[in-house]
């Protein structure tokens, strides 16, 4: 099943949709098992289900209004689908407790917010949008993007600011936001996307994107763990994919596409005994072969129809 209209029956459109559906499917037919540990709308899990019609799902996603939208998309494959709510760090546990524990054929991680959480105000994810300073992915969750602004150190704010979203004035963004918060907390998007501009603005390079952007996306990323999230789960999903099992990791930042780069290159290395080493000591043994040299964009009619695909890259590996 393909198709803009079929896609777009789903309510949300998953990115690269045909490209993630045929490398992590392959050749594959019949029974099998596929985890997606970030389930958002179940835009892609639809496609592979309707693909393949005897695979079992099991769904995680941390968000509870996501998992309330994607049991409604993948209705229509009741009894082949299990729903967890959890942090996808949680992967191998979360595996053994569904009755996983030996493991899946297919894997897949599509990173980032879902559309409806940047749509939606109240969850404080876009500086476009006025709504409480929130960014939890989790609503369980304690730490809110406002706490973090109101009570994190100069050099923490620094630290993040810097390492999250590769800002040069870090630190004078950082002096900033504590200088207005004695005055007042930080309460609403739109009185951090007001200081970001004051702050960066006049420091922007040519055509960069306005200056909440990357303010925004570390402050996100610090709220929600995302990169130690992602670099717990890589660890978990080669352990639980069988041999000739695939995973598929779709990102939007560098620093995302950069933490999957080099763990797919360290897990399909055939040796790690130090260069000039007459013969092999290590006993590593190769787990994975990269199956995109380089990483899967989207084409242009995709670009066309879904402007939100442009930051996308894919990236897909076997386990050996």
């Amino acid at each position: 099943m393909s198709g803009q209209k079929n896609i777009m029956e789903f309510g949300h459109v998953p990115v690269l949709p045909r490209q993630t559906v045929e490398l992590l499917t392959g050749e594959r037919q019949g029974n099998c098992r596929v985890i997606d540990c970030t389930l958002g709308c179940g835009g892609h899990s639809a496609l592979i289900l309707r693909k393949l019609p005897q695979a079992m799902l099991l769904g995680i996603d941390r968000d509870a209004d996501a998992l309330a939208r994607a049991e409604k998309t993948l209705a229509f494959a009741e009894g082949r689908t299990k729903f967890v709510q959890s942090d996808f760090a949680a992967l191998k546990s979360i595996a053994q407790t569904a009755g996983w524990e030996d493991g899946a054929d297919m894997i897949l991680l599509d990173l980032g917010v879902s559309s409806p959480q940047i749509d939606d105000p109240q969850r404080g994810f876009s500086f476009r949008y006025e709504g409480p300073l929130d960014m939890r992915m989790d609503k369980r969750s304690q730490l809110t993007a406002s706490r973090v602004l109101n009570t994190y150190s100069e050099q923490e704010l620094d630290r993040m600011f810097r390492e999250y979203g590769e800002i040069r004035e870090s630190r004078r963004l950082a002096r900033a936001i504590a200088e207005e918060r004695a005055k007042a907390p930080f309460e609403k998007t739109s009185e951090f996307a007001r200081l970001c501009d004051s702050v960066l603005k006049r420091h922007l390079r040519k055509n960069a994107p306005p200056a909440p952007t990357l303010c925004f996306q570390a402050l996100r990323i610090e709220v929600n763990d995302e990169l130690g999230q992602l670099e717990r789960a890589l660890e978990d999903a080669v352990g639980l994919l069988k041999p000739g099992g695939r995973i598929a990791v779709i990102s939007f930042h560098s620093l995302e596409d950069r933490i999957v780069k080099r763990f797919f290159q360290s897990m399909a290395e055939t040796c790690k005994c130090p260069p000039g080493c007459p013969v092999c000591i290590c006993g590593w043994k190769q787990k994975l072969e990269v199956l995109t040299r380089r990483p899967v964009t989207a084409e242009e009619a995709e670009l066309r129809s879904n402007p939100r695909s442009a930051c996308a890259k894919l990236r897909v590996a076997e386990k050996i």
